[in-house]
Formats: C-alpha cells, sequence, structure tokens
C-alpha cells in the first residue's frame, strides 16, 4: 500500500506559484522533496524533520518552503517565481535514519506529481 502520495502538481506560468502536498500514512520523522526532470539526475529540494528543522538546496533556497501539519500526516512544498527549469516529476520520500538531500536516506517514496513552468 502507498505510504506517500503526491498531489498539487500542473502546469504554470513563468513567475507564478504553487504548493505541493505529501499526504502520508503515519507519521514520519524526516520527510524530503526531491525532483527529477527528463534526462537528469534525481535532485533533493528541501528535508524536513518533526523539530520542523528545514535545509534547502541551493537551486530553490528563497524560492521555495518546505512545511509539516503532523496532525494532517501532510508534508507541503510551496514554490514561487517558478522557472522553466523547475519543470520535473516532483517527489516525496520519507526517512527513519538520516534527514538530508541524498536520497539514499529516503526508504519510502511517493508516486510523484509532474509540474510543468511554461513561458
Amino acid at each position: 500500500q502507498q505510504q506517500l502520495v503526491e498531489s498539487g502538481g500542473e502546469s504554470v506560468q513563468v513567475g507564478g506559484s504553487l504548493t505541493l502536498s505529501c499526504a502520508a500514512r503515519g507519521y514520519y520523522w524526516c520527510v524530503a522533496w526531491f525532483r527529477q526532470a527528463p534526462g537528469k539526475e534525481r535532485e533533493g529540494l528541501a528535508r524536513i524533520n518533526d523539530d520542523d528543522d528545514a535545509y534547502y538546496a541551493d537551486s530553490v533556497k528563497g524560492r521555495f518552503t518546505i512545511s509539516r501539519d503532523d496532525a494532517k500526516n501532510t508534508v507541503y512544498l510551496h514554490m514561487t517565481r517558478l522557472k522553466p527549469e523547475d519543470t520535473a516529476m516532483y517527489y516525496c520520500a520519507a526517512g527513519t535514519s538520516a534527514c538530508g538531500l541524498d536520497r539514499r536516506f529516503y526508504e519510502y517514496w511517493g508516486q510523484g506529481t509532474q509540474v510543468t513552468v511554461s513561458s
């Protein structure tokens, strides 16, 4: 059974904003967002632990905000000032060991939600 389900991806204009949601089946200490564009490696974007300590990749720092609502077992990624290079499949991931932007830390992955940014 799927542990993580992403939603909220859609097509937006350059400079627009979008909020992605990651609904989890239960509590996870650390949740992260990744993205993968065609032909590229999966890239870690942001992670948050249960102390609400957030960490961002330089590529999204200042534009993206990760947050969590533990009452809803949901983690959000609010994205602003979107650029064409933000076009990708976005995934959330949950882990129980370490909390960082390395995909190897995460045991559970969602199916992804597509974000397309066009001019």
